[in-house]
């Protein structure tokens, strides 16, 4: 997987008047940290992050993350934690960690389904009961998404994510085989019930018009 670029530098101030002084110049607080890495307190220039952010998914991006400070350095990095703004939805913080190329991370990877099962085709309806998979990988052969297809399966079928192939290298964080990924489900009962409903007041509302029409009938004719 191709590593993106991103230039941030050492802080050392903390707390929210600095943060919002930051922020106004542009830039956001961040925090670097990792299994064998001391954390380091960094700022990130605003536009250059959301960039990055639009471009893929934040958790399979990697970084290539250049350090600027006393002692400039280079490291690889993934986003771990994006904090936004609850109105704007601007980023106000991010947390980075650092990453070992040779050792396998944890990544949640999307699944995108392929082909139009026999089940849609007959009327049901195709439900991802999970988007996305936990799996278990090298940082550098982490996979866009996960493809499955669904091109076999029927009214009531259901996909688990043992039948799923994950490709080489990677696999699931769980133990736990065989929770359900995709079902067709059968399509809704909503639209018959309603007609049976609407037959119902039919019924009644004829029942109704005899009954008085009945009435009508064994009411004696008024005398002139």
């Amino acid at each position: 997987m191709e590593k993106l670029e991103l230039k941030t530098k050492v802080r050392k101030t903390v707390g929210n008047g600095p943060a919002r002084v930051l922020r106004r110049e542009g830039a956001i607080p961040a925090i670097l940290y990792g299994p064998d890495t001391e954390s380091i307190m960094l700022s990130v220039p605003t536009k250059a992050l959301e960039l990055i952010i639009k471009s893929a998914n934040i958790g399979q991006l990697l970084l290539n993350l250049t350090i600027e400070g006393d002692e400039s350095a280079t490291k690889t990095a993934m986003i771990r934690e994006l904090q936004t703004h609850p109105v704007s939805g601007n980023p106000i913080h991010v947390d980075f960690y650092e990453v070992d190329m040779d050792r396998k991370i944890i990544v949640s990877i999307p699944i995108v389904t392929t082909g139009k099962s026999k089940g849609v085709e007959l009327g049901g309806v195709l439900q991802l009961v999970r988007r996305e998979l936990e799996v278990l990988c090298l940082p550098n052969e982490i996979p866009e998404s996960i493809e499955v297809d669904v091109g076999d399966l029927d009214i009531g079928d259901s996909l688990h994510v043992d039948e799923i192939e994950l490709g080489e290298n990677v696999e699931l964080t769980t133990a736990d085989v065989n929770f359900t990924v995709i079902t067709v489900l059968a399509p809704s009962l909503e639209e018959e019930e309603e007609e049976e409903e609407d037959l119902e007041e039919g019924e009644e509302g004829e029942e109704g018009a005899e009954a008085k029409d009945g009435e009508a009938a064994d009411e004696p004719a008024s005398e002139g």
